[in-house]
């Protein structure tokens, strides 16, 4: 989805308190820089905010970090997030936001990191085979996962693009993850669907179906 050049965007982010403005500096140092230090959710291409601030807001006792490449769209998860939180009389304070290429996210988190959940929200689904590799589901992207998201900890992917959803099951199979859960048509009343990103309203609108995979890495064999 191309997003419209904004002015304001990269001004605001840079006095915003909750922008984290040199992530690599904070590799394996996430934790303490938050409010308060505990796990963390991570919703890699969080777009324009919607889904991550709602949940932040939901869950004050976790922390969770947005990750997405341009100022443009992470200007606007910066107002989004203003705004749910001052509707509840809170201010953002277990939210950062920051900028990165998810492609090389290990530039920025580590084992060190106490990364509790993984969300992966309607990626780009990359649908031309030369540029498979560039999807968030690919083993290239899988095994830097795999060195911050431990055994037992969950990373869950939704998406509409039907061959994506079926690639993403044998990359996740061929990456040592344990397929928890797979539902080709995920019902509205479902958990998983409690908070919707604007992508699955407009989905769903369109009545197409939702696919969604829950998965956990494997414990490693002696």
């Amino acid at each position: 989805m191309r997003i419209r050049r904004k002015r304001w965007a990269r001004p605001e982010l840079a006095v915003c308190p909750f922008f984290a403005a040199r992530p690599e500096e904070l590799k394996g140092r996430w934790n303490g820089a938050f409010v308060r230090p505990g796990p963390i959710t991570l919703e890699l291409g969080c777009g324009k905010g919607g889904f991550i601030a709602q949940a932040a807001f939901e869950s004050p006792e976790k922390n969770f970090l947005g990750v997405d490449l341009k100022s443009e769209v992470l200007g606007l998860a910066k107002r989004n997030a203003e705004r749910v939180f001052a509707a509840g009389g809170r201010p953002v304070d277990n939210l950062l936001l920051t900028a990165q290429n998810i492609e090389w996210i290990t530039n920025i988190l580590c084992a060190e990191d106490e990364i509790e959940r993984v969300y992966i929200n309607f990626c780009n689904p990359w649908p031309k085979k030369r540029d498979g590799k560039h999807r968030l589901t690919h083993p290239r992207q899988l095994v830097q996962y795999l060195t911050f998201l431990r055994p037992g900890r969950l990373l869950t992917l939704k998406t509409d693009d039907d061959e994506l959803y079926e690639a993403s099951l044998g990359y996740f199979e061929e990456c040592g993850f344990t397929i928890l859960e797979r539902i080709g048509s995920l019902p509205e009343g479902h958990p998983a669907s409690r908070i919707m990103t604007e992508h699955e309203r407009m989905f769903r609108g369109m009545g197409l179906p939702i696919h969604y995979i829950a998965v956990t890495p494997k414990e490693a064999t002696p």
